[in-house]
C-alpha cells in the first residue's frame, strides 16, 4: 500500500484490520486489462497490451480529476450528490470477447479509497454486463457500512451470485480490494486477506456484449456512481 495525501482529508496509512486468516493471493491468469491512471491525457490507454482503451463518458458535469497516489496519480470521481440532478462520469472500453471469462476463472481487482460519509446503496468500481438484462462480473462497494462485494450472474440463469466483506473499506485509506472465482468458489480479498467465500455453480458462465465499465455503470442518472478515487484496476482471466 503506497501512502500520500489526498486533498487534506485523505491521509493513507496501513492500518490492519479485524484479525483474519491470510489467503494466498492467486496466481496470474492472463492479464487482459489493467490500468494505472499515470500520466493521463485524453483517453486512457490499457497497459495490459490488449488495446483496450477507456473512454470518459460524463453526463450533467460528471468529470474524474487526477489526483496524487503513490509516485503516480489516481483518478478521483464526483463526490456523493443528494441532488435532484447529479454529475454522473464513468469510464468505458466496448465489448471485446477476451474480457468475457466464460466458465474460467476470473479475477479483477482495483485499490480504492473512499470517505466514511461518501458510501451510498452500491457504488460500482469495475464491471462488465448487467445483472438484469445480461451476465455480469462486477466488483462495487456496497452500503452505508462501505463493504467491497462481487458480483456474477449467469448468461443463461440470471441469478445474482454475490459474497460481500466482513470489513468496510469508507475509512478514508486506501485498500486494495479484489475478486477472485475459482471453480465454484467466489472470494472478495481486501488488502490479500480473504474477507468472504461463497459457493457458486461450476457451470456458471459469463458472456456478454457490453462495455467494460469503470467507476459506474455510465453516465445516465442511475448508473451506480462511486464516489472516491480508484487507481490500479486490473483483469485477469484463466
Amino acid at each position: 500500500m503506497r501512502s500520500r495525501w489526498f486533498g487534506v482529508l485523505l491521509a493513507v496509512v496501513a492500518v490492519p484490520g479485524p484479525a483474519a486468516a491470510a489467503t494466498a493471493v492467486p496466481d496470474p491468469g492472463v492479464v487482459t486489462a489493467r490500468y494505472t491512471f499515470n500520466g493521463r491525457s485524453g483517453a486512457i490507454l490499457d497497459e495490459s497490451g490488449h488495446g483496450h482503451t477507456l473512454s470518459v463518458i460524463s453526463g450533467h458535469g460528471g468529470v474524474v480529476r487526477s489526483v496524487v497516489h503513490g509516485q503516480g496519480t489516481a483518478l478521483a470521481f464526483p463526490a456523493r450528490c443528494a441532488a435532484r440532478v447529479c454529475p454522473h462520469v464513468a469510464l468505458q472500453t466496448p465489448s471485446s470477447a477476451d474480457l468475457n471469462p466464460g466458465t474460467r476463472d476470473i479475477a479483477y481487482g482495483a485499490d480504492v479509497l473512499i470517505l466514511p460519509g461518501q458510501t451510498s446503496k452500491g457504488q460500482n468500481v469495475v464491471q462488465k454486463g448487467y445483472s438484469t438484462t445480461s451476465s455480469q462480473w462486477k466488483l462495487q462497494v456496497d452500503g452505508v457500512a462501505g463493504r467491497p462485494s462481487c458480483v456474477l450472474v449467469d448468461d443463461k440463469k440470471p441469478a445474482i451470485r454475490m459474497v460481500t466483506s466482513a470489513v468496510s473499506v469508507a475509512d478514508g485509506r486506501w485498500h486494495a480490494i479484489a475478486c477472485h472465482r475459482a471453480g465454484t468458489a467466489l472470494e472478495v480479498l481486501v488488502d490479500g486477506v480473504r474477507r468472504g467465500v461463497a459457493t457458486i455453480p461450476a457451470k456458471l458462465s459469463v458472456t456478454n456484449g457490453r462495455p467494460l465499465s469503470i467507476g459506474g455503470k455510465g453516465a445516465y442518472a442511475d448508473n451506480d456512481q462511486f464516489n472516491g478515487a480508484l487507481d490500479n484496476v486490473w483483469v485477469e482471466i484463466g
